[in-house]
């Protein structure tokens, strides 16, 4: 079996790393946070064997990627512009977008804003709902919630400090506690008074069967280069990002398109979450399936790689 290639293009201003494997039709795969491309391998070896170049790259702030200075530089439009140009510099002219976890408000968003490029979606964790007249952090405030995960990482450096402070510890926390096999507490949700993120997480003694002590390592090594501020400023670009769709408000996916999501999904746990996906008949006019998965958690196309998989490729050829 083929292994992905990692290459390095220019796109949107940016240097960009990404994995590629097979060749096909272009299938874009997002990540989220505090991810890597490394994320998607299970996806980019089964995608390349069913006839498709499937590419995973790190985004913008993260990994081999560019991780631009100003933190304003991580809005939704910059996430979507770097897919757009993304497709034009590997040489298509359309593209299926898949996205997890952040990564899907990227695909999402994308389908959304340019659905002459992205000819269809496909969205894990986080449902679709149009830009609306609330924006998140505010509404946080007005319903008296003041230690919410993405309130604590809005101040500069204090989010960093802590996650860098041991970088291995903080990457095996995040994905044992955010998956299936973690605790049964929220593990992405609101923060005890005067304590930081990881201390709402769980250091697993031995790591759960589908985390590769491997992967873990590159991620730890990727972490500890680069940081996590990339990744933090795009939750600094929650206001900037509801500001800028202002003019999209109300829009809906006509495209076809797909939810992924795991049963223990803190994600879904949120108060919007399941009104999104009671309103999906409504906002995807094109949905083609929507697929809880038992027992998974946060990492559904890690959790449960041979049934995303199979997800995957069953609404690709469908297309």
């Amino acid at each position: 079996m083929t292994q992905p290639t990692l290459q390095t293009l220019e796109v949107n201003g940016l240097r960009m790393q990404m994995a590629m494997q097979g060749s096909g039709p272009l299938v874009l795969l997002c990540h989220g946070f505090p991810e890597l491309w490394i994320s998607w391998r299970s996806q980019l070896a089964a995608l390349s064997n069913a006839g498709y170049r499937a590419v995973a790259p790190d985004m913008r702030g993260y990994g081999g990627t560019t991780a631009p200075e100003d933190p304003t530089a991580y809005t939704v439009l910059h996430l979507v512009g770097d897919m757009v140009e993304l497709v034009k510099q590997l040489g298509e002219k359309q593209a299926v977008i898949v996205g997890h976890d952040w990564g899907a408000p990227v695909a999402w968003n994308s389908a959304m804003l340019r659905p002459d490029v992205f000819r269809a979606v496909v969205g894990m964790s986080v449902p679709f709902s149009p830009p609306g007249p609330v924006n998140l952090l505010d509404a946080l405030k007005k319903a008296g919630i003041h230690t919410f995960y993405m309130q604590y990482f809005q101040t500069p450096g204090v989010a960093e400090k802590e996650l860098e402070r041991d970088v291995a510890t903080s990457i095996r926390r995040i994905n044992y506690s955010g998956s299936g096999d973690g605790p049964d507490r929220v593990a992405f949700g609101v923060l005890e008074p005067n304590q930081g993120f990881l201390d709402n997480l769980v250091d697993p003694k031995t790591l759960p069967s589908w985390l590769d002590a491997e992967d873990v390592a590159y991620f730890v090594a990727e972490f500890s280069r680069t940081g996590f501020r990339g990744g933090l400023n795009w939750y600094r670009n929650i206001t900037r990002s509801w500001e800028v769709l202002a003019p999209w408000r109300g829009v809906v996916i006509r495209q076809p398109s797909l939810f992924i999501a795991g049963e223990r999904d803190d994600v879904l746990k949120f108060p919007s979450s399941k009104p999104q996906i009671a309103n999906f008949s409504n906002t995807l006019l094109d949905l083609r399936g929507c697929h809880i998965l038992e027992g998974a958690g946060h990492w559904v196309q890690r959790e449960r790689a041979s049934v995303v998989n199979d997800l995957l490729i069953a609404f690709l050829k469908g297309l």
